[in-house]
């Protein structure tokens, strides 16, 4: 392999998942197998990732194998928002053209303003860090959303009977889980750069890049994470009330995961 790190770095970089084993083992926390399957799915899959987009990425490639993947990305990840919130149909879908309108929203600015050039080496990677962040927020958000309008159904309906319309009987509830998805990145962007380093950071500054240059790159990828963040979980938010509520402002029954 032919890289900084190489196979024996990459050897050593796994004393410490044995570490982790063994702690676990000493404290009796029985994540020993999660923590070694965890590790080798991740071995794997960045491994054929790193095949993949050498291909993908190579000089003189159609940006269009870029593109492609970039569509690709975001059709698992509304798969897999749609795996993690079974409950409500359609949420796959949703989000896919969540993250399609986040991508084509914040890399259009990057792009569109030269911030970065467009080229395989800028699409793939911004898309993955726009994508990767939203898909969690989102799935958060989703989760938050039904867990929301289930367990406080009497209140909305109370709410719906005594007039108001589903978007006002629902709105304390779409808020707070939109704070609930927000906060996090919120509180990662303030904390940049004085309680850690980002991995985008370190990434440049392992390769040698002026310490000036890697951070404005980093600010950069900060803003666009905030960005489409903000962006997909709004999306979301938004269409899942749409779904959730019948035309007639009925609240639409939402099963628990093992009544499915």
């Amino acid at each position: 392999m032919n890289s900084a790190v190489g196979i024996l770095g990459l050897a050593a970089s796994a004393l410490l998942v044995a570490a982790a084993v063994a702690l676990s083992a000493w404290a009796g926390l029985g994540l020993g197998r999660s923590l070694v399957g965890a590790s080798l799915r991740a071995l794997i899959q960045l491994l054929a990732l790193g095949l993949i987009l050498g291909a993908i990425i190579a000089p003189g490639r159609s940006l269009a194998w870029s593109w492609a993947w970039v569509m690709v990305m975001i059709g698992f990840a509304g798969w897999t928002v749609h795996r993690r919130v079974p409950e409500v149909r359609g949420l796959g879908v949703l989000s896919a053209l969540a993250f399609a309108t986040a991508a084509l929203a914040t890399l259009g600015v990057l792009f569109g303003f030269g911030v970065f050039p467009v080229n395989g080496q800028t699409i793939v990677p911004l898309a993955g860090l726009m994508i990767g962040n939203s898909m969690t927020a989102t799935v958060l958000v989703s989760r938050r959303v039904v867990a929301e309008l289930r367990d406080k159904a009497p209140e909305i309906e109370a709410r719906l009977a005594l007039g108001q319309p589903s978007k006002a009987a629902s709105a304390p509830y779409l808020r707070e889980a939109l704070r609930t998805a927000l906060i996090p990145q919120i509180e990662t962007t303030r904390a940049v750069g004085i309680i850690f380093l980002p991995g985008a950071m370190v990434g440049l500054l392992l390769a040698g890049v002026d310490p000036m240059d890697a951070v404005q790159v980093q600010i950069v990828v900060m803003y666009l994470v905030l960005g489409s963040v903000a962006m997909t979980t709004s999306i979301v938010g938004l269409g899942l009330m749409r779904r959730l509520f019948t035309p007639e402002h009925q609240l639409v029954h939402l099963p628990r995961k093992n009544d499915t």
